[in-house]
């Protein structure tokens, strides 16, 4: 989800954590912590054998439905596709997973804006939308209830008017439901700082909430971390799919409305239990203003009829 600004020198823990990983033996040996991650912190690991990103995680991740097996063995197919980073070695008994490092630029949203990268961007969504199936199947609609009765049952407080906007988040899932192509791999989590761009091909990288979903979340979600417009979000459906489907754009953008409600949870979870210093809730209100202006506006019942539509 957001990222953090981080980096540095990585801490004893971390060095101690990364000297009992074989594949990271070698030496001399350097480590740098590279900025970014908010339930893992993120190694650089450069040795005579390569260079490698080793992500040590902590078990905060239970409470927001990750499942480290689950994104290792995710990562494996995502890799296999040509979209992901190869994976190297994975420990969960050190909470580590070593991937090679890829070199290239980190995307800002600006980046992921313009016009020319669009068709890029989509072309990498589809080539991961074409792996071997994930191992498990991510629901925001479900992820949300699971989010909502943790917050519930840790007293986690919630943006005033959160459960009022129930009833249009429940018209979302019944309309999504009635034109459904099935699910595919999906990263589900792609923020700009999860694009690498080597001048040849964008890669996609952090799958801890990977699963198989419905692609037009995917696109909707990327919208709405990426700060799309709805011009944008329009030219990535288009370039996803080859030509102009009304119906699929309308339902990434409903999508995009229900990314941001079910993300406002993870948000206002991670305010109340992470450690780190980061302004969870400010980021958590951002989602749930864009949700609420969304549900509550004049758009919707356009959205809800257009995606039940053919075209």
């Amino acid at each position: 989800m957001a990222s953090a600004e981080r980096a540095g020198p990585a801490p004893a823990d971390a060095r101690e954590i990364i000297g009992r990983v074989p594949s990271l033996a070698g030496a001399p040996r350097v480590i740098a912590e590279l900025p970014g991650g908010l339930t893992n912190r993120n190694y650089k690991v450069t040795t005579p054998a390569g260079t490698f990103v080793a992500r040590i995680w902590t078990a905060a991740g239970d409470l927001l439905a990750i499942d480290r097996d689950h994104e290792y063995e995710n990562s494996v197919r995502a890799a296999a596709a040509g979209v992901g980073a190869p994976v190297v070695e994975y420990r969960p008994q050190d909470q580590i997973l070593v991937l090679r490092f890829l070199a290239g630029r980190t995307l800002r949203n600006e980046d992921v804006r313009a016009a020319g990268n669009l068709p890029r961007i989509a072309a990498a969504v589809r080539r991961l939308h074409r792996a071997q199936r994930f191992v498990n199947d991510f629901d925001m609609f479900e992820i949300q209830r699971r989010y909502r009765a943790v917050a519930r049952s840790a007293g986690v407080t919630v943006p005033g008017g959160y459960d009022g906007l129930a009833p249009a988040f429940e018209a979302a899932r019944a309309a999504l439901a009635v034109r459904a192509e099935g699910t595919v791999p999906c990263n589900n989590d792609l923020l700009a700082a999860n694009f690498i761009d080597d001048g040849d091909r964008i890669a996609l990288i952090d799958y801890e909430y990977a699963g198989n979903n419905d692609a037009c979340f995917e696109l909707g979600n990327i919208a709405a971390e990426c700060g799309l417009p709805a011009a944008g979000l329009a030219d990535l459906v288009t370039a996803y799919y080859g030509r102009p489907r009304r119906s699929r754009i309308a339902r990434a953008e409903l999508f995009g409305l229900v990314a941001r409600y079910g993300w406002t949870l993870w948000g206002v979870i991670q305010h109340a239990t992470s450690p780190l210093d980061f302004d969870f809730w400010s980021w958590a209100m951002e989602k749930f203003e864009a949700a609420a202006a969304g549900f509550a506006g004049p758009d919707l019942p356009r959205l809800l009829s257009d995606v039940q539509e053919g075209d």
